[in-house]
Formats: structure tokens, C-alpha cells, sequence
């Protein structure tokens, strides 16, 4: 095997997505965790606050970590790892650099990049993109962030814990607007309890510079800020096709791929968010071993992509599997049940003060087959783990509700 990198080993999630703003997140859980502490009868004394420069080092520190795992695993598995973009020459040969490579199988895990809206001043230096953010050294007094998707609200919960004034603008009328609608109120609902300004349903029109301080005018107003983030999504990065682009198959921006990540030319695979089909890590992962599997013993094994978790690492967090209630109604016509329980009525959520939040369950009616599993709480992340395993093995709400016992007290009963 040959891995053309051509910058970090572990691609955005490792290096610039999901593991580096979960650093950012845990600093912020820590502190609020210290600030909340005199209710607990622990006596903190002396200023607590945020040192961003020291966030960053640790940041860096774990994403040094896990790519130095990555390394080592790359190796004694005996890869050869090419530093350099590969671009794809024909159906079985790749360029880097000024070398020619030829391999029989060929699997484009080619990434995303983030998208820029075209619209005047969004190249001022001010204007970041996450990646830019999460290297900043001082934190900004005013952030507004433009869009209000997964990558916005988890950064917008960090920095709003840091001590920053946080205003999110989003063109839709909610926030994640792909998760269950109950989670959307829940995190609006907590968003504006820890001061974070949401400007929903309006669409920026342009980002000025006015006496040193940004300025995004939307249609219905201003937002005054000192630094911007643009975080209205990523698309798939194509860079990687070269010579093969216009002979590939491309559908909505994306490589288009068979059930068995098989692309429109028999021996080249496409896998993660080039493919477009699950913009996640863990999709990616699981595309990525069915390609290799598929490679491997020339078989066509399908790619389960049924039950993907969601996950929002805000602070509470907030998981999602299955069908949003809305999609089960539309889908179900024979009717469904849907369960909920605040997490005001779990014990071990009233010992630790963080009673925020709910889980939703959703069932078909006549057989009880569990269609989809929502929670905002704590340790929502750690807990949709459990409604996977269960519909992936098709246990029934019944199964769930009268044949397991959790421990006591714990989130997860």
C-alpha cells in the first residue's frame, strides 16, 4: 500500500475538525465546571478565566499525540507514506510530485475543504475559517458566526464559556437544522440562557471593516464584531482526480459512488467526504474499510450507512441516530410512538447540577421497531452508543424498556 498525504497524516478531523475543537471544548467544560463549583460547597478563590495561547498548546499537544499514532501505525503495518498531493494520471496510474506511481486498486479519500460565500469582504484577514480560529493566540472581545451548523454552535459554545460576546447569524429559521427539530429549541434554548446572540432566518449580505471593528450587514441589520467565522459548511475537495475529473462520475460536487464505494471506473474507490454520502469521521471510517475490503478480495460487500450517530459537542451535548421525529411521521403512515424524559427526573443529572436536556425516543407503532433516538444532556455523546447497538441488532422499545437493567444512578438508564 501507498498513502499519498499531502500535509498532515489524520486529514481535517484529526488535524483541524472534530479533535481540536473537542480540546477547545473540554478547556470550556473545565471552566465552567470550576465556576460552578460553589454550589457543590467547593470554595475556588482568585480569578479564573481563560488563557487562549495556553488552550492552543494543548490543543496542539493532543492532535501531536494522535498523529503520531497514526505514524506509527502507518509504519509498522510497513505503508509507504508519499508527502505530496497524488493526482490521478489514468485508471491506474497516480502523479506526485515528478514520480509516476501505477497500482491495480485505487481508494480517493481526498477530503473537503470549506466553503466561502461570494459576497464582498469575505477575504478580509479578519474573516476565519475554523482552522484560522482555532490557532488564534488572543480571544477576541466580539466573534460572529456565520452559520449556525454543527461546527458553528460547537464553536460558538466554547468561546461564549471563555468569556467572549458570541452572536451566530444563520439563514435557516433554526440551528442544526439536520438534527431533530426538539434538539434545535434545546440548544437555541440554552444558547440565549449563557448569553449568545441568535440571528436566525437572515442572510448576510456583506462583511465591512468600519474605525477597526468588522461589520456583517445582513438583510435585517448589523452584527459589530472584532473576528468573524465562516463556517457555512464544507464540499468535497476534487483536486485529487487530476487527468480523470471530467471521465468520473460527479453528483451535486461530490464523487459519485455505488453501495460498495465503488466509483464509475471499476478499480478506483471513493470514500468519506469526497463521496458526499456522510460527512463524518466515523462514515468515513467505515466507507473506508469496506473500499479496503472490497480491494482486497475482489468482492462487493455493501457499506452499511443505516445508523450514523450525530453528535453536537456543545455544553450540554446533544446525539442524534435514526429518523427525526418529522421524518418518521412523513414515512410511517401507520402511525408512531414517541417517548420523552427529562433529564430533571435522572438522578445522577440532579447530583451533578446539570438537569438540562431530554431523550426522545421514536417507535413504530404497530411493531415497535425503534426508528430514531434524540438526546441533549450530558454525556449525550457517550450515550447514543447505546440506541445504535440496539437498532443495529433490531431490539424492539419493549427489549429496551423491559429486558435491561442499567446501573443506579447513571445518565444512561
Amino acid at each position: 500500500v501507498v498513502l499519498f498525504e499531502r500535509d498532515a497524516v489524520g486529514g481535517t478531523c484529526l488535524n483541524r475538525g472534530c479533535i481540536p475543537t473537542k480540546a477547545f471544548l473540554k478547556a470550556a467544560e473545565c471552566l465552567t465546571t470550576i465556576q460552578g463549583a460553589a454550589s457543590k460547597g467547593i470554595v475556588v478563590s482568585g480569578t479564573v478565566k481563560a488563557d487562549l495561547s495556553a488552550i492552543v498548546t494543548y490543543k496542539n499537544k493532543v492532535v501531536k499525540t494522535l498523529t503520531s499514532g497514526v505514524k506509527r501505525l502507518l509504519s509498522s503495518n510497513g505503508i509507504t507514506v508519499v508527502v505530496g498531493e497524488g493526482r490521478l494520471a489514468s485508471e491506474h496510474t497516480i502523479i506526485c510530485g515528478q514520480q509516476c506511481y501505477t497500482a491495480e486498486k485505487i481508494i480517493l479519500c481526498g477530503g473537503s475543504k470549506a466553503v466561502r460565500i461570494p459576497i464582498p469582504g469575505v477575504d478580509h484577514p479578519n474573516v476565519l475559517t475554523s482552522t484560522e480560529l482555532l490557532d488564534l493566540q488572543q480571544l477576541p472581545k466580539r466573534l460572529c458566526i456565520i452559520g449556525g451548523g454543527v461546527i458553528g454552535c460547537e464553536l460558538a459554545s466554547a468561546f461564549c464559556a471563555f468569556g467572549t460576546q458570541v452572536t451566530i447569524v444563520e439563514q435557516l429559521d433554526r440551528l442544526v437544522a439536520n438534527m431533530d427539530r426538539s434538539i434545535s429549541e434545546a440548544v437555541e434554548y440554552q444558547f440565549k440562557r449563557q448569553g449568545i446572540s441568535l440571528r436566525l432566518h437572515e442572510t448576510v449580505a456583506r462583511i465591512e471593516e468600519q474605525a477597526g471593528e468588522m461589520i456583517v450587514i445582513t438583510e435585517q441589520g448589523s452584527v459589530v464584531c472584532d473576528k468573524v467565522l465562516l463556517s457555512i459548511g464544507r464540499r468535497a475537495d476534487l483536486s485529487c482526480l487530476g487527468d480523470l475529473e471530467s471521465k468520473l462520475k460527479i453528483e451535486h460536487g461530490a464523487v459519485l459512488v455505488d453501495e460498495t464505494m465503488r466509483t464509475s471506473i471499476p478499480n478506483i474507490y471513493a470514500c468519506g467526504d469526497i463521496n458526499g454520502r456522510s460527512m463524518l469521521a466515523h462514515s468515513a471510517s467505515k466507507m473506508a474499510e469496506t473500499a479496503a475490503e472490497n480491494c482486497a478480495t475482489n468482492q462487493d460487500t455493501p457499506c452499511d450507512l443505516r445508523y450514523i450517530p450525530s453528535i453536537l459537542y456543545t455544553l450540554p451535548e446533544a446525539a442524534s441516530i435514526g429518523l427525526t421525529e418529522d421524518q418518521a411521521r412523513s414515512r410511517y403512515p401507520g402511525g408512531i410512538r414517541v417517548g420523552r424524559f427529562p433529564m430533571t427526573a435522572n438522578s445522577r443529572a440532579v447530583i451533578y447540577e446539570e438537569p438540562e436536556g431530554f431523550v426522545k425516543v421514536i417507535a413504530d407503532q404497530t411493531y415497535g421497531e425503534l426508528l430514531g433516538v434524540h438526546i441533549v444532556g450530558p454525556m449525550a455523546s457517550e450515550m447514543i452508543a447505546e440506541p445504535l447497538a440496539l437498532m443495529a441488532a433490531e431490539a424492539t422499545v419493549e427489549d429496551a424498556a423491559f429486558h435491561m437493567i442499567h446501573g443506579h444512578p447513571s445518565y444512561s438508564e
